[in-house]
C-alpha cells in the first residue's frame, strides 16, 4: 500500500470517528428554528399589553372612585310640577347677588312639616332630618376645589346661560344618581369627566378649567376676561 492509500484510510477512520455536533434545524426556506421562542414572547407581549390597558382603562377607573348614595332620594322631575318657579323655586339668587344652590332644611319645611304620600324616602326625610331639625348632608356632585370661584350671577344672569349647560337635564330626573368620588382628591367625577381619559360629548359631561376656557373663547366673552384666563389665574382662583 503506497504512503498516499495509507494517509487517505487514516483520513477517512478520523472523520468516521469525529464526534457529531448538534446543529441548527432548517425549515423549508432554509432558516434555522433555533429562535422559534420569538413566536411565545411575541405572543406573551400582546398579552401583556391587553391586560394593561384593561387594568388602566377598566378596572383603575372604577377602583379609584367609591360609590356613594344620596343621604335621601330626590325627584326633580316631581317636584318641578309642584312648584310655580321651576328651578328658581329653590334654587335662586339672594338679594346681595349670592346664589342659593343647595336649598336649605328651612326652604323644604313649608312643604314637608309632614309626611306626604307613601314615599318611604319622604318619610326619611321629614323624620331623620325635619322632625331633629338636622341640616341634610347632601353630596355635592358640582363642587370645585375649595380655590375656585365660580359666579353663577355673571353666567346665568348676565351670560344668560341655562342650568342643564353645566348641570345637564337634572330637572327631569326621577332619582338621583349615585355619588362617585375620587379617592385621591375628594372630588366627584363629575368634575373630572365620566370618561378616564376627559372626552366629553356633552357640555355637562365634565368641569374643567379647560372647559371653561373653550366656552369663553367660543362665546367671544369679554376679550380682556379671556385674556386673563388665558394667562393669569386670580379671575377664577382666590
Amino acid at each position: 500500500m503506497s504512503t498516499d492509500e495509507k494517509a487517505n484510510e487514516v483520513s477517512a477512520e478520523a472523520a468516521d470517528q469525529e464526534p457529531i455536533t448538534p446543529s441548527s434545524e432548517t425549515d423549508d426556506s432554509g432558516h434555522g428554528t433555533e429562535g422559534g421562542a420569538g413566536g411565545p414572547i411575541i405572543l406573551f407581549f400582546i398579552l401583556g399589553l391587553i391586560a394593561s390597558l384593561v387594568v388602566g382603562w377598566v378596572i383603575f377607573p372604577k377602583l379609584l372612585y367609591s360609590q356613594k348614595k344620596q343621604p335621601v332620594d330626590f325627584n326633580h322631575a316631581l317636584h318641578n310640577e309642584e312648584v310655580e318657579d321651576g328651578c328658581d323655586s329653590c334654587h335662586f339668587f339672594r338679594e346681595d347677588g349670592t346664589y342659593s344652590g343647595v336649598p336649605t332644611l328651612a326652604q323644604c319645611i313649608d312643604c314637608h312639616e309632614e309626611v306626604n304620600g307613601e314615599d318611604p324616602e319622604e318619610a326619611k326625610f321629614v323624620n331623620e332630618y325635619v322632625a331633629k331639625d338636622r341640616e341634610v348632608p347632601w353630596l355635592i356632585y358640582s363642587r370645585q376645589p375649595q380655590n375656585v370661584y365660580f359666579s353663577h350671577v355673571a353666567h346665568v344672569k348676565m351670560g344668560k346661560m341655562d342650568c342643564e349647560t353645566c348641570h345637564g337635564p337634572i330637572g327631569e330626573s326621577e332619582s338621583l344618581r349615585v355619588y362617585q368620588e375620587n379617592r385621591i382628591s375628594g372630588y366627584s367625577i363629575d368634575i373630572w369627566g365620566k370618561n378616564i381619559a376627559g372626552i366629553k360629548r356633552n357640555s355637562w359631561d365634565r368641569m374643567k378649567m379647560d372647559d371653561c376656557s373653550e366656552c369663553h373663547v367660543r362665546e367671544n366673552v369679554n376679550q380682556n376676561s379671556v385674556q386673563t384666563l388665558r394667562g393669569g389665574c386670580f379671575v377664577c382662583h382666590h
